[in-house]
């Protein structure tokens, strides 16, 4: 593959696509799969009020988890926060504006912002309270309630390996939501551990194609210290 055709540039290129205010959707569950040098990354930078969507809140010192203890955060759409006590006291606090969906149910509207649905049908027998005010429709007897997609302006994904164009590998769990993180952001960015030359992965082994990936930076694994 010609070279200008690489995706490839470093942490402080890729997130010049994050500034105030930014929605930013990230892969992780309890933080692993998470991109840990785009996060610090996001520290370094200073960015403030911004909107995160994910899993979970990771812990108050690991993933996403980081960009909330240290108050880069205003509203966070996720499944839960048990983990990260720091979530919770801003919570409480009204720091931090908090939108719980069941996993199942935030997992889906994020597959459904990536594929250009407009939104999914939630049962109304699951009694979450999410289909209050909301549209609900009768289908067979059945009452569901629309939940609108989710997207998002930057996807920060983690994966195990990619090739210059951006194909990803996963690693087992690490994978979780980043697949449907990767289709669902209008800029995605993929921290990866091995990068190799383009044409190197098994097509067969590719678990998203580079076709979602607008860069790739090298993961140096390190969380390092700042002021």
């Amino acid at each position: 593959m010609n070279s200008h055709l690489s995706k490839i540039v470093t942490v402080e290129q890729a997130l010049e696509a994050v500034s105030d205010g930014t929605h930013l959707m990230y892969g992780g569950f309890g933080g692993i799969g998470t991109p840990p040098s785009l996060i610090e990354g996001i520290l370094q930078k200073r960015v403030q009020e911004l909107t995160l969507t994910g899993n979970d809140a990771g812990y108050p010192d690991l993933g996403a988890g980081r960009l909330i203890s240290h108050g880069r955060v205003k509203r966070l759409q996720t499944s839960h926060i048990g983990s990260n006590p720091e979530a919770g006291r801003q919570m409480m606090e009204g720091r931090l504006d908090v939108r719980f969906y069941s996993q199942g149910v935030l997992a889906e509207k994020i597959r459904a912002g990536g594929v250009g649905i407009a939104g999914i049908l939630v049962d109304g027998d699951l009694g979450e309270g999410h289909g209050v005010g909301k549209q609900q429709v009768n289908i067979a007897g059945r009452t569901y309630w629309i939940e609108p997609a989710i997207t998002a302006d930057v996807g920060i994904i983690y994966a195990r390996v990619a090739d210059t164009f951006g194909n990803l590998i996963y690693d087992k769990g690490a994978r979780n939501l980043n697949p449907l993180v990767a289709m669902a952001a209008d800029i995605t960015i993929a921290e990866v551990e091995e990068i190799v030359p383009a044409g190197d992965i098994d097509p067969e082994r590719i678990v998203t194609p580079g076709i979602y990936v607008d860069y790739i930076v090298k993961s140096d694994g390190v969380k390092r210290e700042w002021d």
